[in-house]
């Protein structure tokens, strides 16, 4: 399958420091957790945290809508929660891409249930169009795209740049 390139290794490493930088001024003065939604912002948010200047926690949750296809399914699952105790922490939610919405909304309904202190989002990819995160790393435009800890069918994980899949006429 040809793979269309959307964003380089450079570009990434660029996004992650810069949005690292954000955090870290945001956040200086507590010790955040940060929650990753599994499985596809493993990746970001392992190099996130090691471009932080500050003490912080890690969590994940995960959710799914996708499945084995490109659109959502619509519905989301929460299959793993937070272990760690949430109540009055300041809690950064990090997600590989911020597209319909869903997934995001269910981890926050699970995250606020939990009475944290505050609640943001991180994304490394913001798709066009869609409601931006509180942090964000670069902005996408239409298509499926695989990569940088991003799955399709679990396959392209690995990959360290990101691509899109070729245009079928769906959207991820």
């Amino acid at each position: 399958m040809d793979l269309e390139p959307r964003f380089s290794e450079a570009q990434i490493r660029d996004a992650v420091r810069r949005v690292a930088l954000e955090l870290s001024q945001a956040y200086g003065h507590t010790c955040p957790v940060f929650v990753g939604v599994l499985k596809g912002s493993f990746v970001f948010l392992a190099d996130l945290v090691r471009e932080l200047t500050i003490p912080f926690e890690v969590d994940f949750v995960r959710a799914r809508s996708y499945g084995a296809g490109t659109q959502s399914s619509g519905k989301v699952e929460i299959i793993k929660d937070v272990e760690t105790e949430l109540k009055d922490r300041h809690v950064v939610v990090v997600e590989d891409i911020a597209d319909t919405g869903l997934t995001l909304d269910a981890v926050l309904a699970l995250i606020g249930s939990r009475q944290p202190a505050s609640v943001k989002c991180c994304a490394l990819l913001v798709r066009e169009g869609c409601r931006r995160p509180d942090f964000c790393g670069l902005s996408i435009g239409q298509g499926f795209v695989v990569g940088y800890g991003i799955d399709y069918a679990e396959r392209y994980r690995g990959l360290r740049e990101i691509y899109a899949l070729p245009r079928t006429g769906q959207r991820s």
